[in-house]
């Protein structure tokens, strides 16, 4: 008797060049199909931020942008580029820290993360000069928007997890996390469930999205592979769907700020 792995993931091949104005669904059944795939109820499609936001037009060209004065006493402080930091400035809600070649904010979506997440590696230049990619404007929606296309496709319920390569403060290397979701419970609370001792938990909550996206990107890869999206085929647990907003520790629960 076989049984099927737990954990399957299926990095998906052959999705083009994601450039402004893409169908980004279309794109992602495409090469769904290229691979051979038949999309079963609770399969999750994992996605990689670069090709949402170049999908949606997240693209700047730093030849455009006139720093603001704060900019350029950024720039001063950690060598960056000021056009760069008028960027991170217009995209967060608070500057965290600040030193040589390091930038720390708060994003407007609740992420804090280095850079607000602007990029500019793989960024095609569509005949910009020095062009920068931001993230999406609402990851969540954009992970719903992805849902409703692909389970209307498919006959299905999809799972969808829009990630990010995002670094960790204690920790050094990044690793995969989800900015966006839908039809996944993306924390799940298991306060008040027992351990195997029959203890009770008090603070367990799971960040089951994040999970997910690590485990997708190590298939995907982060640099140079050219494969941006995975299907992921796992157990799911029983649990409320929930946004990757869920996963943003409030401020006030912030023993760091």
């Amino acid at each position: 008797m076989t049984t099927e792995p737990a954990l399957r993931i299926w990095p998906l091949k052959g999705i083009p060049r994601v450039k402004p104005g893409d169908d980004l669904a279309t794109l992602l059944i495409e090469a769904i199909t290229e691979t051979g795939l038949a999309p079963q109820i609770g399969d999750i499609l994992v996605v990689a931020q670069k090709i949402v936001s170049k999908a949606e037009g997240r693209i700047f060209d730093l030849a455009s942008v006139t720093p603001s004065p704060r900019a350029h006493e950024l720039a001063g402080v950690t060598g960056k580029d000021p056009r760069l930091l008028e960027l991170v400035l217009s995209e967060s809600t608070e500057v965290l820290r600040a030193k040589r070649n390091v930038i720390v904010v708060a994003h407007r979506l609740g992420l804090v993360m280095a850079n607000a997440g602007i990029d500019q590696s793989n960024v095609e230049a569509n005949g910009m000069a020095e062009p920068a990619l931001l993230l999406p404007e609402d990851p969540d929606a954009n992970a719903a928007a992805l849902k409703t296309r692909l389970d209307a496709h498919y006959a299905a319920s999809l799972g969808i997890v829009i990630s990010d390569s995002i670094g960790r403060a204690w920790r050094l290397g990044t690793t995969g996390t989800a900015i966006g979701a839908a039809g996944v419970p993306s924390l799940v609370d298991q306060r008040g469930d027992t351990d195997m001792n029959g203890r009770v938990l008090m603070v367990t909550e799971t960040a089951f999205a994040d999970s997910v996206a690590t485990a997708a990107v190590m298939a995907m890869g982060e640099a140079a592979e050219g494969t941006p999206a995975a299907l992921v085929r796992m157990p799911v647990p029983k649990a409320p769907e929930k946004p990757a907003r869920a996963l943003v520790r409030p401020k006030n629960e912030d023993m760091f700020r």
